[in-house]
């Protein structure tokens, strides 16, 4: 199985209330954390609404 390390490297700051809330949901929220997640199509699709702000390696 896949999967994606996945890192928060922008701030939430100025972007729309659903947007934290995917970051959460993934596990993320403060810069710097990172983790590492499986490559389902339900993680893709929250990594691709936020792809602006976290960076990705496939492990």
């Amino acid at each position: 199985m896949k999967y994606y390390h996945c890192t928060q490297y922008r701030s939430s700051i100025r972007v729309s209330h659903t947007q934290r809330k995917v970051l959460k949901s993934l596990g993320l929220g403060k810069l710097g954390n990172s983790k590492v997640l499986p490559a389902c199509p339900s993680v893709l699709g929250m990594i691709h609404k936020v792809e602006h702000l976290v960076r990705m390696k496939i492990c």
